[in-house]
């Protein structure tokens, strides 16, 4: 339900949506389904030329805070690209930027759980 957008955008952590695409939210009975994608390297930055996008990793499901007594589930989209100079496949390490900024310890424990399901 496209309705549920512009609203669960002020609910999710500011963290979330710089680095993930709301795609869409969909209300089954009393349950939030929330799907994100991750975003794509920008072009511009240097460090990341070499990175060709190959697509995301099948979806995890990950139970989120509840909103008025519905539950929400996120759905994660996770990305990852080529490295074309190495030829290996390489994916942000959500871990890493839990321990570099400052957040709360809640959303600290959605990036861990988030990087409990680590890409084959």
């Amino acid at each position: 339900m496209e309705s549920f957008l512009p609203i669960i955008q002020f609910l999710l952590p500011e963290f979330i949506l710089e680095n993930f695409t709301l795609t869409s939210v969909d209300k089954d009975g009393d349950t939030f389904h929330v799907r994100i994608e991750e975003k794509n390297t920008a072009d511009t930055d240097p460090q990341k030329k070499d990175l060709l996008s190959k697509g995301f990793f099948p979806t995890i499901t990950v139970q989120d805070f509840p909103i008025r007594g519905h539950k929400v589930f996120l759905h994660i989209k996770r990305r990852r690209w080529l490295n074309t100079k190495t030829g290996k496949v390489v994916y942000r390490d959500w871990t890493e930027v839990a321990q570099g900024t400052r957040m709360t310890s809640e959303f600290s424990a959605f990036l861990k759980e988030v990087n409990r399901y680590q890409p084959e």
